[in-house]
């Protein structure tokens, strides 16, 4: 079980996506730039069999902000954006309604 006090160590926050590229050594990634206000962020996804890169720039996506980078296929990856799947389909977490950027999810 995960603890209340363990769940707010997580930084959660709104970013924009301001920029979406292919991944040049895997097929199913994107690389992402996200505008979180104050700085930019990169984030590598396993989103690009979902989402075309007309659909991603602009929208506001769920960004957990504290996570340690890692380098996927040679390309470092500072967060991870939230999204839910099932047997069909990966939808992104998106707020309902346009926020400030960098807001706090919690």
């Amino acid at each position: 079980m995960t603890t209340i006090d363990d769940f707010r160590k997580l930084d959660l926050r709104i970013a924009e996506i301001k920029e979406v590229n292919e991944h040049p050594n895997a097929d199913k990634l994107l690389i992402l730039t996200l505008d979180l206000g104050d700085r930019q962020k990169q984030v590598v996804a396993g989103i690009r069999s979902f989402y075309s890169k007309e659909e991603l720039l602009g929208k506001q996506v769920v960004l957990v902000d504290n996570l340690e980078p890692a380098t996927l296929r040679g390309v470092e990856s500072q967060g991870m954006i939230l999204a839910g799947s099932d047997e069909n389909t990966l939808a992104i977490v998106s707020p309902e309604r346009k926020l400030k950027i960098g807001s706090i999810v919690k």
